[in-house]
């Protein structure tokens, strides 16, 4: 067992990099109205997050991440470039399921995180870069994705909007997402749905319960997805290589699929980027679905660091790009700004130094 002293020591170093590459250190509250915050979290993180109800402050939850607190604060204050720097605690229950897991994770650890916002290509390649000289040498394998190259495909896809957006809905939820395309690829039924002849009841107006019969009346009409879709899905799903092996995979499945190529070259773009930041790309493992197992609030260049004979831990880190969440949260005053940004779990690189 590391002593959380020692924890805190590794943050802190981590901390003093994040300053030393220009960041601003900022301190969020731990207790956050969770209202509104719960929603940008995606369901996940709602499962996970300690709700409470205060008696003057309504519900509220206790800190599950840094990055939406953040964010609020950033838009709130001025949504121009800027670079943040925090080292706390995050609080997220682990739900064992009915077995126990053999590896159980903390319900309370330390988050050491950088976050930029800036209009300024080369984003996604400095924070990677950053990460990546702070991490490898602690024996770690760096793995990235792209969600909004998985975004374009979904949304290329031959389907009504209501189709397309439960797709889009469902696209970190790899399961759903699949039993959704399965669905799609098949005839529907007629769903015999007669007038009701009782009184209206259930938490849903009546209003609310005519259209989702409506809805689900065209839906039964739509004609099925061909299957060439959603084997080329599965095809891009799948692509998982050294970086200079997946671009050229990458590459000709936009060959046949022409919606694909500006998010691919926007891939390639990156790599360059980092290779002019020093970066050995060879040594980078590019997955397709990597996005699809992070915070649903990524919706582009995501990342992670895991450490290759601890199977059983979470990523020591993670980021990646979340322009919509910085877009929804800046709608109220009026601002926008791209950002990227990442933890550390100082914890879990505390433990590898040990060599617990």
């Amino acid at each position: 067992m590391i002593p959380k002293r020692d924890k805190q020591a590794v943050g802190q170093r981590f901390l003093a990099a994040f300053r030393d590459a220009g960041a601003v250190e900022v301190a969020p509250d731990i207790l956050l109205p969770a209202e509104t915050l719960l929603d940008l979290y995606g369901e996940d993180i709602r499962a996970r997050a300690y709700v409470t109800t205060d008696p003057l402050r309504g519900e509220v939850m206790l800190r599950p991440d840094f990055t939406v607190p953040v964010v609020q604060m950033h838009m709130a204050n001025g949504a121009e470039p800027a670079r943040y720097c925090y080292l706390g605690e995050v609080f997220r229950k682990q739900d064992p399921g009915e077995e126990r897991p053999a590896h159980q994770r903390d319900n309370e650890y330390l988050q050491a995180g950088f976050e930029l916002f800036a209009h300024d290509t080369g984003a996604d390649a400095e924070v990677f870069a950053l990460f990546q000289r702070l991490l490898v040498p602690h024996g770690l394998v760096s793995v990235i994705g792209d969600m909004g190259l998985l975004v374009q495909a979904v949304r290329s896809l031959p389907l009504s909007g209501a189709r397309r957006d439960a797709a889009l809905h469902h696209i970190w939820r790899p399961g759903r997402f699949a039993r959704l395309i399965e669905r799609f690829s098949n005839p529907q039924p007629p769903r015999d749905l007669p007038a009701p002849s009782g009184h209206w009841a259930g938490l849903r107006s009546q209003d609310e319960m005519a259209r989702r019969i409506v809805r689900l009346q065209a839906d039964a009409t739509e004609p099925p997805l061909p299957p060439e879709w959603p084997q080329r899905l599965e095809r891009l799903f799948a692509i998982a290589a050294p970086l200079p092996e997946a671009i050229a995979a990458l590459r000709g499945l936009a060959a046949e699929w022409s919606d694909l190529r500006p998010a691919v070259e926007r891939i390639a773009d990156r790599v360059a980027a980092l290779t002019r930041l020093g970066i050995d790309c060879d040594a980078i493992r590019f997955d397709a679905s990597h996005g699809r197992h992070t915070m649903e609030y990524y919706d582009g260049f995501t990342f992670s660091f895991v450490a290759p004979d601890r199977l059983e831990w979470p990523p020591v880190a993670s980021g990646g790009r979340y322009d919509a969440l910085t877009a929804v949260l800046g709608r109220g005053c009026g601002r926008a700004i791209p950002a990227v940004g990442g933890i550390i779990r100082p914890g879990l690189v505390a433990e590898l130094e040990a060599g617990a």
